[in-house]
């Protein structure tokens, strides 16, 4: 198989002859195509296949009413007690709904809400309790305004009673390995969804991450879900993909994937970054608390507008609106 990944810019002097990236604001005329057991090419963007340009250019549909043209912000709401970054802070009503305020004062264009934790080592938690820890959250959020939101949830059930009180989205973790019904509820509902690689469970996860290659190992396993999602009724214009970063993958895997990430357009859907706070940038950035790792978790963010990935699912909603805001000045 061969595979094909856009050398993104940005720079304001674009060539006649470049081709945008995914209707949005990086442009490109060169794309780097690759093989298992062969060494990597550079070539024209001319050259490249018709229906993989096609993937790479075409104007992404818009997400729960999001337009994909200019990149988004996704605030993480966590109400669970053991998150890794912030688990304990919004696990009451209260706590949830006043924190779900401030993102989207701070500049969210979507909340993705979570009842489980899915760090390294975290175990499953009931269906109903999770349930419960989510949709108090929701409704009042909903109730307080228009903004999108988004459930991250594993569970069939969950998400069901969480698009029925008013959230837009379905953010998957196993990329609906864990539960299979999760397809059935997202086909029937036709609410969009993201289908995240992650290598095991959350409590495992971490034990020795092995791949061959960890970029086209990760895309094959997108690709492949993304076929299952649309055999089950869902558009690829509806299904958002995550690479996973932090997820079964060691410091050089992160690294690897971030590098590489213009790859997944070939894909031809709308791409999530999650690498807010995760590990890897904090043994980089010299941070071993997750709290203190806002400034690396800014650098990854813009490295990842810089490679044209539509959303990005942040703990520090305000300070990525200021540092994107004027990232898109400048560019």
């Amino acid at each position: 198989m061969v595979y094909y990944r856009t050398v993104a810019m940005t720079d304001p002097h674009r060539p006649d002859a470049a081709h945008t990236l995914a209707g949005g604001w990086c442009w490109f005329t060169h794309v780097e195509r690759l093989e298992r057991g062969q060494p990597n090419k550079l070539i024209r963007a001319s050259d490249v296949p018709d229906d993989v340009l096609n993937r790479l250019t075409v104007h992404r549909a818009p997400v729960a009413g999001l337009n994909m043209n200019t990149p988004k912000i996704m605030g993480v709401l966590n109400v669970t007690p053991d998150s890794f970054s912030d688990g304990g802070r919004f696990d009451t009503f209260e706590t949830a709904r006043r924190q779900g305020r401030s993102m989207v004062t701070d500049g969210a264009d979507i909340i993705d809400i979570g009842g489980e934790s899915t760090r390294p080592g975290a175990v499953t938690v009931d269906v109903d309790e999770e349930i419960l820890r989510t949709l108090p959250v929701i409704a009042a959020i909903r109730a307080d305004g228009v903004t999108p939101i988004s459930i991250d949830t594993r569970k069939a059930r969950v998400a069901q009673a969480a698009l029925d009180a008013g959230a837009s989205m379905v953010n998957d973790v196993s990329a609906f390995l864990f539960d299979p019904d999760m397809a059935r509820v997202t086909a029937q509902t036709g609410a969009p969804c993201c289908l995240m690689h992650a290598q095991g469970d959350p409590a495992t996860m971490q034990d020795a991450p092995t791949y061959d290659n960890v970029t086209l190992d990760v895309y094959d396993f997108l690709e492949s879900h993304i076929q299952k999602a649309e055999a089950a009724g869902i558009r690829r214009d509806q299904i958002i993909v995550d690479p996973g970063i932090g997820f079964g993958k060691t410091l050089g895997h992160n690294l690897t994937l971030l590098k590489n990430l213009s790859i997944f357009h070939s894909l031809g859907c709308v791409i999530l970054l999650g690498a807010s706070r995760k590990r890897f940038i904090g043994i980089v950035g010299n941070a071993p608390n997750a709290w203190d790792r806002m400034p690396g978790s800014l650098a990854i963010a813009l490295h990842g507008i810089r490679q044209g990935m539509q959303i990005l699912r942040v703990h520090d909603t305000l300070e990525t609106r200021q540092a994107l805001s004027l990232h898109m000045a400048v560019n």
